[in-house]
C-alpha cells in the first residue's frame, strides 16, 4: 500500500534541512570572506608557469586569451589544462628568455610526451557540478571567478572560498536560477 503522507513528510524534511543550509551558507556569503589558501605554491607545480607573462596585457605581455590554453572551458564542464604540445606551439619560437629554465621543462615533457603533472588549484566539492561551458555562455568573465589572473605570477584561489553561499549570492544578482538542481545532480 503507497503511503502519500510518507513521500510528503520525507520531501518537506529534505527540503527544510535544504532550506536551513542555503540560509546558513547565505549569511556566510554576507560576511567579507577570507581569503583561500593556496592550494599549490610556485614549488609545488612542476614548471613555473607566470599567468601574468602570458596573459597579462602590459609590455613584454602576451594578452593571450584564457581559452586560447583552456580551449574546453566554453564547451565543456570543466576548463581543461591544455596539452603540452600547445605549450610548444609558442615556445618552439619563442625561446622563453625569462625562464628559459621553465621552458626547458616543458621541452622535457613535451619530448617525453608525458602531459605536465600541475597541482590542481580550483576545485569545488565532489557533489557540485559546475558547468564552466554554462557560465561563459552566460557572459561571465574568468576573472569574476578566479580573480585577475592576467596579474598573477602564481595562480591562487582569490576572494571566495567557493562556497554555495558565494555561489547563490551571484546567481541571485544575475537573476540566474538557484534550484537545487542546477548544481546539484
Amino acid at each position: 500500500m503507497k503511503k502519500p503522507w510518507l513521500v510528503l513528510a520525507l520531501a518537506g524534511a529534505t527540503l527544510t534541512g535544504t532550506l536551513a543550509f542555503v540560509s546558513a551558507q547565505d549569511s556566510e556569503a554576507g560576511q567579507e570572506p577570507e581569503a583561500s589558501p593556496v592550494a599549490a605554491s610556485s614549488s609545488e607545480q612542476p614548471v613555473a608557469f607566470p599567468h601574468n607573462t602570458h596573459a597579462g596585457s602590459g609590455e613584454g605581455q602576451f594578452g593571450i586569451d584564457c581559452q586560447y590554453c583552456h580551449f574546453s572551458a566554453e564547451r565543456s564542464v570543466d576548463a581543461g589544462i591544455p596539452p603540452v604540445a600547445s605549450c610548444m606551439g609558442c615556445h618552439s619560437m619563442i625561446p622563453g628568455r625569462n625562464n628559459p629554465e621553465e621552458v626547458t621543462k616543458v621541452r622535457e615533457y613535451f619530448q617525453n610526451q608525458e602531459p605536465i603533472p600541475w597541482v590542481r588549484i580550483y576545485k569545488v566539492a565532489d557533489h557540485v557540478h559546475y558547468p564552466h561551458m554554462r557560465h561563459i555562455a552566460a557572459g561571465l568573465e574568468c576573472q569574476q571567478c578566479h580573480g585577475e589572473v592576467q596579474e598573477m605570477g602564481v595562480i591562487q584561489e582569490v576572494n571566495q572560498t567557493l562556497s554555495m553561499g558565494w555561489c547563490v549570492s551571484c546567481h541571485l544578482e544575475q537573476e540566474a536560477a538557484v534550484d537545487c538542481t542546477v548544481c546539484h545532480y
